[in-house]
């Protein structure tokens, strides 16, 4: 199984910019978006199916904000829609695909970049979320985690670990909420083959900070343990350029 999880920042923005044309690349056979920013009957989703992928929405309430969504060709047999958590369902945050005993979830973490309210709602979002894998991998243990974290890990995720020591994204409880979240059981699928610095999945509109590659790694496809002997490969496509992030990819092998 193939997976790409991907911020296109805006679906509809992100296929007036070669978005389609890349999927017929045939770069994955699972895509999870986040942040698509557009509900079903106002994006050209005709496009994914003459591709092959089935397509499974979870749209923020409030139009042109946050939302995933997910493109596959692997059939799943169900799908979940929220996590029961009423704010983050209403901001479009969860989506959750089995497929036989392996389970896949694709969600957006909230950012606290935007004031010291959102913040707080992204620690009480972190801890709700915990609660809600933890309880989970007591029925469904082969977890693949797809998403947009908002959340840089270790300072070699990050281009300037000094100066961003105090910005959301890379705060010591961000960090040390990583560090329960992998003490727990989950797999940095990415690190697993990829140990050297400056690997990058978002980076700031502002300042040529692309060219320069002064990025974030934020975006992750992260598994449970049980599913660590399946990874065969990852990476990040950092050539890809439909959003201010670009595509992650892991490769099992079930």
């Amino acid at each position: 199984m193939r997976i790409i999880s991907y911020n296109v920042n805006g679906l509809r923005s992100a296929m007036t910019k070669g978005f389609t044309e890349w999927l017929q690349t045939d770069p994955a056979d699972v895509v999870c978006l986040q942040e698509i920013k557009a509900h079903q009957d106002n994006v050209d989703f005709k496009k994914f199916e003459e591709l092959g992928y089935e397509h499974y929405w979870f749209p923020a309430q409030k139009k042109g904000y946050s939302g995933v969504a997910v493109l596959t060709r692997i059939k799943p047999d169900q799908v979940h829609y929220g996590s029961g958590h009423v704010q983050s369902d209403a901001e479009g945050r969860f989506i959750r695909l089995d497929f036989g005993n392996l389970t896949l979830i694709n969600t957006y973490f909230p950012s606290g970049t935007s004031g010291d309210e959102r913040q707080t709602y992204k620690y009480q979002w972190l801890d709700e979320f915990f609660e809600h894998l933890d309880e989970l991998k007591k029925t469904r243990p082969n977890l693949v985690l797809c998403g947009d974290y908002n959340i840089c890990h270790k300072p070699i995720d990050i281009h300037d670990p000094v100066s961003n020591k105090n910005s959301t994204g890379f705060l010591p409880e961000e960090r040390a909420w990583m560090d329960r979240f992998f003490e727990s059981g989950f797999v940095d699928s990415f690190r697993q083959f990829n140990p050297n610095p400056h690997q990058y999945s978002w980076w700031s509109f502002r300042a040529n900070a692309r060219n320069n590659n002064k990025g974030w790694r934020i975006d992750y496809i992260n598994v449970t343990a049980p599913l660590k002997e399946k990874l065969k490969h990852a990476t990040i496509y950092q050539e890809v350029k439909h959003s201010d992030h670009c595509p992650v990819f892991l490769e099992l092998a079930l």
